[in-house]
């Protein structure tokens, strides 16, 4: 594993100007080139998702509430609860400032990329509909674009795995159950062995279910796990309400702190604040689009509408009330990272039992999150094999969920960066090239919404 790491960590740093320039350059090119689209629309988004403009015989196999359940259950998860931690451990306050503005830029990356995801349909060896950046590569950009569509699936294999969710639930219980104390004595890593195996047999019986399964689960867990866990933020807030804005005005502060002593220092500081929102909202990843290619719409720019919507639920909402958290209890003051950082800003916050609450929120976020990526790995292997092959990707999927509980958060933290950085690269190079076939569409649907409406 340590061998694993020092090569991980030796490649990471030349993926970073590839990640900057397609993310943030890229992201502020479609924002301009949509006239802003993701803001002057998003109420009409909302009633989409709502399911005001659903049409009953279009194709597909989920609502489009569903694909973005389930979505957002693959991004509102522990990447919002333990990845902010690291992101302020690693680059402190300030961090959150750029993990918002990759943030507003992903909605319209989202909003491009979800679109093309119902523009380039496909079919796999079963005859089943699918979407997502192998579709749209191919298709969209022609025949020539496929070695872009094979690099994007085989970081998927890797990029795909729920090793990150299933490394900090195993933390989360280790730290708030002691089970060596008050379950039985055994030793930590026995125990953590133990967590990764019960962990992994979970999952199999919802993964091994399907897509159907899968959106029917998460619809169901995502809204309600997001709404206890803005309550629990939202009465913390309440009761250090003295302190909210102090918090955000060091956010500010420290964003454009030129000293500030980080990771590679200021430049250090705008990357980690992209890498974790990326693990955030996944925009520019290519992942959503897999999930939004799944909806019973044959209108690409309603579904576009209804994917921007993520970034907004999950980093703006979800990542900014845990980092005021963090913040405001001084638990980032402490040498802990991750989800150690989280619990114990819950902890000193409601009353000594909030490092409880937050572990049974955690267990519906790891759950959820971990029933909608294997789908991702699924289909990247199945474009790379075919659909036979491709459900195989769960058995690799459960056996990687026990090595990661075992692993260090370093090692699981950069075989994910690596692998995000890697799949953002073909998949933005065919969204930006694509784009121009989004706005024709864009065009024409709110010139019919214009016309409908008077």
């Amino acid at each position: 594993m340590n061998y694993l790491n020092d090569f991980l960590s030796t490649i990471l740093p030349y993926t970073e100007w590839p990640m900057f320039m397609l993310l943030i350059g890229g992201g502020l090119f479609l924002l301009f080139y949509s006239k802003f689209v993701p803001f002057r629309f998003f109420g009409h988004a909302i009633a989409i998702t709502s399911g005001k403009y659903d049409d009953k015989e279009a194709k597909g196999d989920v609502s489009s509430f569903q694909a973005l359940s389930a979505a957002v259950a693959a991004t509102v998860g522990l990447g919002n609860i333990s990845g902010v931690a690291i992101a302020i451990h690693d680059g402190g306050p300030g961090v959150v400032f750029w993990i918002w503005v990759t943030a507003i830029l992903g909605m319209g990356i989202k909003f491009y990329s979800c679109s093309l995801s119902i523009m380039f349909r496909g079919e796999d060896s079963d005859g089943n509909l699918q979407g997502g950046p192998m579709f749209y590569i191919t298709q969209g950009l022609g025949k020539k674009a496929k070695p872009l569509a094979v690099f994007f699936c085989i970081c998927g294999l890797f990029g795909f795995l729920g090793v990150f969710t299933a490394n900090q639930f195993t933390e989360t219980f280790m730290s708030v159950i002691k089970p060596s104390e008050t379950i039985f004595a055994m030793g930590d890593e026995s125990w953590k062995w133990t967590v990764g195996i019960f962990l992994a047999i979970i999952t199999s019986f919802v993964i091994f279910g399907g897509l159907t399964k899968i959106a029917k689960v998460a619809s169901t867990i995502v809204p309600f796990m997001v709404m206890v866990y803005l309550v629990a933020v939202v009465v913390v807030m309440v009761l250090n309400a003295g302190q909210v804005w102090p918090s955000l005005k060091l956010i500010f502060t420290e964003a454009w702190n030129f000293k500030t002593i980080v990771t590679g220092g200021f430049w250090g500081l705008v990357i980690i604040g992209v890498r974790r929102a990326m693990f955030s909202n996944e925009a520019g990843l290519g992942s959503a689009p897999m999930y939004h290619g799944q909806s019973k719409t044959d209108n690409p720019i309603k579904e576009g509408l209804v994917a921007m919507l993520g970034p907004f639920i999950d980093t703006i909402m979800v990542c900014t009330f845990t980092a005021i958290v963090i913040i405001l209890s001084g638990a980032y003051t402490e040498d802990v990272s991750g989800i150690l950082m989280t619990l114990e800003a819950f902890e000193r916050t409601l009353f000594g039992y909030g490092d409880d609450l937050l572990m049974l929120i955690v267990t519906a976020f790891a759950f959820s999150t971990l029933f909608t990526y294997s789908y991702y790995g699924v289909k990247s292997l199945s474009y790379l094999t075919n659909a036979r092959i491709g459900k195989l990707y769960n058995v690799y999927f459960v056996i990687m969920i026990i090595f990661a509980a075992v692993a260090s958060l370093e090692l699981v933290k950069n075989l994910i960066d690596l692998s995000y950085a890697l799949m953002v690269i073909p998949n933005m190079i065919a969204v930006l090239l694509l784009a121009p076939k989004v706005n024709v569409a864009a065009k024409a649907y709110f010139k019919k919404l214009k016309n409908d409406k008077a």
